[in-house]
């Protein structure tokens, strides 16, 4: 962990402060790639991930972009209410899963409001680089625009272009800019959840493949509640059966339950309580995994995602033997392995992994 100070806190748009964190010792701060965020535990006791924006050939600083939510849970309120200039915090190490894939010929940076923090820093590093690339950065209107007097003055000032949905000779055409998806091209989006499908569907439509298509949700799309079901979390290793409420979170309940479950944004967008399934049906409801992640069944979200209701059928579905490894960088250090069983209408069995050696961060 790293503590940090606020050193400068200044509006970079309406209802968007920007924070300047430094070392709290004075040194130079761990390196960061284009695409980073950094967890920031929270006076309140809450844990929120924010990317990092700055050019990370700067180590100095990390800066970072909070936008503050009409239905905040605490974390933007308190950023805005109580993070003044002199604050002292604790934060995480740099983490990347949004990463730039610095081999790709050219590049379409798409940010949508105040998403376009990561992006941000993925501009300065492609300059560096010296890679082609374009950033199209969309807001409803140039007042709620983040670091706009920066991006004019930017280097690469020449590659941004700006849209704004009040200002419709801006408005961003995708014919345009993805009419041409040659295979040493990528896509990288971030902003709101509609915005992203905008861009990420269109894509899709003009022939990009998945694979060249990277994303970062900033929240994931709230599934209704008034179809879930109860089920039953029994822990393997003392044989405890823990009733989930149609109210209750797997999270909330293996908590109450005394098993340990790391949990950050609890949204199902940072990965951070991502828990393997041994065997089982579940009903994926985060914005973390791909949908081939999510077919695949090897890993679910406790925070937000269930077992799904009743199933046909008495036998295990999508059956999984052992402890399989996560796909890719999908490993987490500690949680939960999961096992989901009709039953009530379904079953779900965890218990804490016991060699940690078997997965990482």
């Amino acid at each position: 962990m790293i503590k940090v100070r606020v050193a400068s806190r200044v509006p970079v748009a309406e209802d968007i402060i920007g924070l300047d964190l430094v070392h709290a010792d004075g040194e130079a701060l761990p390196p960061f790639s284009a695409g980073a965020h950094v967890d920031l535990f929270l006076g309140n006791g809450m844990t929120r991930q924010y990317s990092l924006c700055n050019d990370p050939a700067d180590q100095s600083r990390y800066r970072i972009a909070v936008l503050r939510e009409p239905s905040s849970r605490g974390g933007s309120a308190f950023v805005h209410d109580a993070l003044l200039k002199g604050a002292v915090l604790t934060i995480s190490p740099p983490r990347n899963l949004f990463a730039l894939d610095e081999d790709g010929h050219e590049h379409r940076l798409f940010a949508g409001g105040v998403g376009v923090t990561p992006i941000l820093a993925m501009a300065y590093r492609l300059h560096a680089l010296g890679a082609r690339f374009i950033l199209h950065y969309c807001a409803r209107s140039r007042s709620r625009a983040a670091f706009l007097e920066e991006l004019a003055a930017a280097p690469f000032a020449a590659s941004v272009r700006l849209s704004f949905d009040d200002e419709p000779d801006t408005r961003l055409d995708l014919d345009a800019v993805l009419a041409a998806p040659s295979p040493d091209r990528r896509i990288y989006v971030c902003g709101p959840g509609g915005f992203m499908a905008f861009v990420t569907e269109g894509a899709a439509a003009r022939g990009w493949t998945s694979g060249q298509i990277r994303r970062e949700h900033f929240a994931a799309e709230v599934a209704p509640t008034d179809q879930n079901r109860p089920f039953d979390l029994v822990i393997a290793s003392s044989g405890q059966v823990v009733g989930v409420a149609a109210d209750q979170t797997a999270a909330q309940a293996l908590e109450a339950a005394g098993v340990f479950v790391p949990l950050s944004c609890e949204q199902g967008v940072c990965g951070t309580c991502l828990t393997p399934v041994i065997e089982g049906e579940v009903e994926h409801r985060d914005a973390f995994q791909t949908d081939a992640e999510k077919a695949a069944g090897l890993a679910f979200t406790p925070c937000c995602s269930r077992a799904p209701g009743p199933a046909a059928g008495d036998r295990p579905l999508n059956p999984r033997p052992g402890y399989g490894p996560l796909p890719r960088r999908r490993r987490r250090r500690r949680g939960v392995v999961a096992k989901l069983q009709p039953k009530r209408p379904a079953v779900l069995e965890a218990r804490p992994i016991a060699r940690a050696g078997r997965v990482r961060w």
